[in-house]
């Protein structure tokens, strides 16, 4: 078992940035894909990032590509989404996630944070 745990939400201007941190504790000597998801109310879940075991993968959605960096450090088993010139349609609340596939998909990750919400004001 993974346990997840997000932190850095918060209220922020257009323009600004954020940056969201995810700890791990419990299995984290397995290798683990890592990714990070958003949903707003009444919508599905959607892919923001994913970053690969090593950090040398990562891949974005295209409505994040240039403006959202996703990085880990897995000596202190973290993953962090940086989150430049953010924009209202930003506001979400985000989720980590843990998975044995380097993969966009949600269904193939095992393991899930309980989110940190995300407010973009104009």
């Amino acid at each position: 078992q993974v346990q997840l745990a997000e932190s850095g939400g918060g209220l922020v201007q257009a323009g600004g940035s954020l940056r969201l941190s995810c700890a791990a504790s419990g299995r984290t000597s397995s290798r683990y894909a890592m990714g990070w998801f958003r949903q707003a109310p009444g919508k599905e879940r959607e892919f923001v990032a994913v970053i690969s075991w090593s950090g040398s993968g990562t891949g974005y959605a295209d409505s994040v590509k240039g403006r959202f960096t996703i990085s880990r450090d897995n000596a202190k088993n973290t993953v962090h989404l940086q989150m430049n010139s953010l924009k209202p349609k930003d506001t979400d609340v985000y989720y980590c996630a843990a998975g044995g596939r380097f993969t966009t998909g949600q269904a193939m990750y095992d393991y899930w944070g309980q989110g940190t919400q995300v407010t973009g004001s104009s």
